[in-house]
Parts: C-alpha cells; sequence; structure tokens
C-alpha cells in the first residue's frame, strides 16, 4: 500500500510538471505571436507614414529646406524690423504664402527684406576697386574696414561700459546727458539710435517719449547689439526695438520715419561718412533734428598735447589689463585723431542737406555735439 501510494504521487508530481512546462511553453509561443503582430502593425503604419511624408515632400519642393520655412512675427522686443515688400497689396504677400509653390510667393520671398543684407559690407572690389581709407593710422582697402572696426568692437563688447568710465573717468556720462539736452525730444516721438551699442541714449529716449512713442537702438555690430539689448530689456524699456543696421544704408527704415536721430561716439568708425549723413537724413522727417557726439579736436595745444600723450600711451594699457585688448584701444586713439575737426564735420552735415548746424564743444573740444535739422 505504501509503495502504490508512493508511485501514484510520483505520477502525479510528474503529469504537474508537464503541464507546467506546458502552459509555459504555450504562454511563450502567444507572446511571440503578439509581438510579431505589433511589430508587423507597426511597419505597415510606418511604411505608410514615410509614402505620405514622400508625396508631400514631392508637391511642396519649397519646404524640403528649414530656412524656407515662413517665418512669424518676433513677439516682444524685435531684432530684426517687420518685413518690406514692394507690393502695394499688404495681404497678398499672406494670401500668397498659402499657395508656396506659386510663383507670385516666390516673388514676394525674393522681395521681403532680409536682416542680414544690410550689414552686408556695401565696399566690395567690384564698387570700389582698391580704393583706400584709413582704419586709425592705417591704410587699408574700403572693402576691409567694416570687418576690420567689427573685430574691435566685437572683441571689447562685454567690458564697453567698464573701460568707458575708466577712459573718460566717468564724463562720457555728463557728456552724453548735456547731448540729450539739446535733443529736443518729447513724448509720442519716435526716434533712431545709431550706433547706440550698450544703449546709454536710448534708455533716456525710451522713457522721455513714453507709451506712445518709440525708439529703436541700431547697431552694425552683433555683440554690441546684444548687450545693449539684454541691459534695456531687464531694464524694461518695453518701447525699444534691437535692429542690425549699416549707418551708410540704413536700409531697414523707410524715409521720414524718425523725429530724432543720433549717433554717438559711432560716426568717425564709418567708412563712408557722408554716406551716412545722407541715409540719417533720408529717415528724418521734416522739422526732424540730428544730434552727433563724437571725439572732436581740443581747442588749447597744450590740452592737445597732454590728451594725445593720455591716448597713446594710458589707452592701451588700460584696454590690456580690462579688456585683454590692447591692440583695439590703440585704434580708439587713432580714429579719433582720423576724425574731421568740428568746422569740417559741420560743413559734412551741411552738404548732406541739413539747415541750421551748430556745434558745442564739451571738456574744451576733446568731444563735440553736432546739431542739423532737415527743413
Amino acid at each position: 500500500m505504501t509503495d502504490n501510494s508512493n508511485n501514484n504521487a510520483a505520477t502525479d508530481a510528474t503529469s504537474h510538471g508537464h503541464l507546467q512546462d506546458k502552459l509555459v511553453k504555450d504562454s511563450i509561443a502567444n507572446n511571440q505571436n503578439i509581438t510579431a503582430q505589433v511589430k508587423a502593425r507597426q511597419n505597415h503604419v510606418s511604411n505608410t507614414t514615410l509614402n505620405e511624408n514622400a508625396a508631400v515632400d514631392n508637391n511642396n519642393n519649397d519646404f524640403t529646406q528649414v530656412q524656407d520655412l515662413p517665418t512669424g512675427t518676433p513677439q516682444g522686443q524685435q531684432t530684426t524690423m517687420p518685413n518690406h515688400t514692394t507690393n502695394a497689396n499688404p495681404n497678398a504677400t499672406l494670401n500668397n504664402s498659402a499657395n508656396p509653390t506659386s510663383a507670385q510667393a516666390q516673388t514676394a520671398k525674393q522681395t521681403l527684406f532680409n536682416q542680414r543684407d544690410d550689414i552686408n559690407n556695401p565696399h566690395t572690389p567690384d564698387t570700389d576697386g582698391n580704393e583706400q581709407t584709413h582704419f586709425g593710422y592705417k591704410t587699408v582697402n574700403k572693402a576691409e574696414k567694416q570687418a576690420r572696426v567689427a573685430d574691435v568692437f566685437t572683441s571689447v563688447a562685454k567690458k564697453y561700459d567698464i573701460m568707458n568710465d575708466l577712459m573718460s573717468f566717468g564724463i562720457h556720462r555728463l557728456w552724453k546727458r548735456y547731448a540729450i539736452s539739446l535733443s529736443g525730444v518729447r513724448a509720442g516721438q519716435h526716434v533712431l539710435d545709431i550706433a547706440g551699442g550698450t544703449g546709454d541714449l536710448a534708455k533716456v529716449f525710451s522713457r522721455e517719449v513714453g507709451r506712445n512713442g518709440h525708439v529703436v537702438l541700431s547697431d552694425i555690430n552683433a555683440a554690441m547689439l546684444e548687450v545693449g539689448r539684454e541691459r534695456l530689456i531687464n531694464a524694461g524699456c518695453n518701447n525699444v526695438d534691437f535692429v542690425l543696421a549699416n549707418a551708410e544704408t540704413l536700409a531697414p527704415f523707410d524715409d521720414e520715419s524718425f523725429d530724432l536721430v543720433t549717433i554717438s561716439f559711432g560716426l568717425r568708425n564709418v567708412t563712408d561718412k557722408d554716406a551716412a549723413l545722407k541715409s540719417m537724413y533720408r529717415v528724418l522727417k521734416p522739422g526732424g533734428r540730428l544730434l552727433i557726439l563724437e571725439f572732436s579736436k581740443p581747442v588749447f595745444e597744450p590740452l592737445s598735447k597732454a590728451y594725445d600723450l593720455y591716448s597713446f600711451t594710458a589707452l592701451p594699457i588700460m584696454g590690456k589689463l580690462i579688456a585683454n585688448d590692447a591692440e583695439s584701444y590703440q585704434y580708439l586713439a587713432e580714429s579719433i585723431r582720423m576724425h574731421p575737426d568740428q568746422q569740417t564735420l559741420k560743413q559734412m552735415m551741411q552738404q548732406a542737406g541739413f539747415e541750421n548746424c551748430d556745434y558745442h564743444n564739451l571738456t574744451a573740444g576733446i568731444v563735440a555735439v553736432h546739431r542739423g535739422f532737415k527743413a
């Protein structure tokens, strides 16, 4: 009896073990079958999507590159001016953009203003040949100067404000305050600050023109403009736009669109100053005024000699110690000496069309504020 019981128990255990093995094998087989079905379905969906995308690509060849995609209007403070088209109907471009394959859309896309077009160098070997100009005391081809100046200000952008305070012993703030006092700026006006850099003047103009006014801080150098943009946004200046622009063309801006145009310590770096003055005249409204704050020629000879000694010894040393760039501040000193004197700049403004031109010497002529009006 005992042997039979033991045999039956062993038989049951063996049968139970076989049943477990069978259930495990069946479960594995079922899972594999389900997995195979899922993969087949995924492959079908993927192939369908690829075929659909290929069909879309074939039907919309204009949108195969990221740069061809239409762009929206920037929110908040703009870094470019709104696009301009030559089409008289402002809605035409919007309507055509819905059909990107049309010839009309292609034409509209070509006439849109591209922010980089304006900062391209207007002086090339094709336009100016080997015509030369000055870069500090050096003589360079006109086509080279813009890039050389860009290197200078890209290098010093982060330390620009600190160096201004050190070089002028803080007096540059008084010079700028005096220039603003001559601006006649009022609430609701539109102001363009060219070569505005870190935004000293634009920040004050933002407050003066108020909620209904508008200020554009422009600069040819992206590094300088970014410093000014961050500074003014942090200060809550929400009526300011920031625009990359070349002072010689001011291409983003329409004729007669500003009540006041200013350029502070930037004109001496422009390759063609006459072209810049004519562009400033173009964008001013009738009755508008231009203010130029710039280094000039000291009116007392003893001061001039002391100023030269300071400029060519102390400035490069400070540039090396503070900004790790002595060469840029050597250029600064040289560019000041190469800038037209007070009377010459006044005559250049008159030749550009400005009337009632005058200038005010500051710190015995080390700096001067020139003022002119558009009739």
